[in-house]
């Protein structure tokens, strides 16, 4: 077939057939594809649409979503602020679009179900996993990793990584503390979450790092081959240096955050 390519991937290896793109399923794969396709029914465009799964059920098809995926931070589109503003209602829409979705006995999620499940989180929603036209995202990709959870679980992860949070031995990305503070919260505005919930974000990421770390090893030590690459290539010391920088840097009365709210307040309308 001509109109076929291999795509990037950090864990799979995921095919383009035309517009169909064919991806390995995994026991969690049958509840994405009801996600998606409630996602769908809700209006919400920014995901792929479900095909289901192939007859021997080895593999996931979901639509090709034409555009540029942000594998490169330092591309210009990516580092915007147009971009993390865009970001912010994306993910926002998502949420809110998840929200009605309904859960059933059966269902299976790669990552665990998290208290409050006031959505179905996505569960990686970075720059690498977010589809760009005319330099601005318009689609998440990879649902493999959603899952029911709060909000800011997964607010927290998506500012992470389009912030950047990264300590400064990360040269190539790393912002100044003031600018990143300033990004911050403008990914936080954008979302439109609550001065509690600002106040909690860098926490909120710090922990989500420090989760990832803790899944990482546990698939590394049952003999996952792509995690275990992953912590032979110290991803995870990554994520618990830029865990340990942001409680340090961003902690509450520091850049990006909104000192004194002290109670809940209503999360603005998108």
């Amino acid at each position: 077939m001509e109109d076929r390519e291999v795509l990037v991937g950090g864990v799979n290896r995921v095919v383009r057939e035309g517009s169909l793109v064919r991806r390995p399923a995994g026991p969690w794969s049958a509840t994405v594809q009801r996600l998606l396709a409630h996602l769908r029914e809700a209006g919400f465009t920014g995901a792929p649409r479900p095909y289901g799964l192939s007859d021997d059920g080895a593999e996931e098809l979901v639509e090709y979503l034409p555009g540029t995926v942000g594998h490169d931070f330092a591309a210009p589109e990516v580092r915007s602020d147009a971009s993390l503003v865009a970001a912010g209602r994306l993910l926002r829409d998502l949420h809110d679009a998840s929200a009605g979705f309904a859960r059933e006995p059966g269902d299976v999620w790669q990552f665990a179900p998290r208290e409050p499940a006031e959505v179905i989180c996505h569960g990686d929603a970075a720059t690498y996993n977010t589809v760009f036209r005319e330099q601005l995202p318009v689609a998440f990709i990879d649902f493999d990793t959603a899952h029911p959870g709060p909000r800011l679980w997964d607010a927290a992860y998506t500012a992470y990584r389009f912030v950047p949070l990264y300590a400064p031995d990360e040269v190539e990305h790393t912002l100044p503390i003031p600018e990143a503070g300033r990004r911050l919260a403008l990914f936080a505005d954008s979302y439109g979450l609550s001065r509690a919930e600002r106040d909690r974000l860098p926490a909120t990421a710090a922990e989500r790092l420090r989760a990832l770390v803790a899944w990482m090893h546990r698939h590394a030590a049952a003999g996952h081959p792509a995690f275990s690459r992953h912590v032979a290539e110290g991803h995870d010391r990554r994520y618990l240096t830029d865990a340990r920088w942001i409680e340090d840097n961003f902690a509450a009365g520091r850049p990006g955050s909104r000192p004194g709210a002290s109670q809940e307040e209503p999360r603005p309308p998108h």
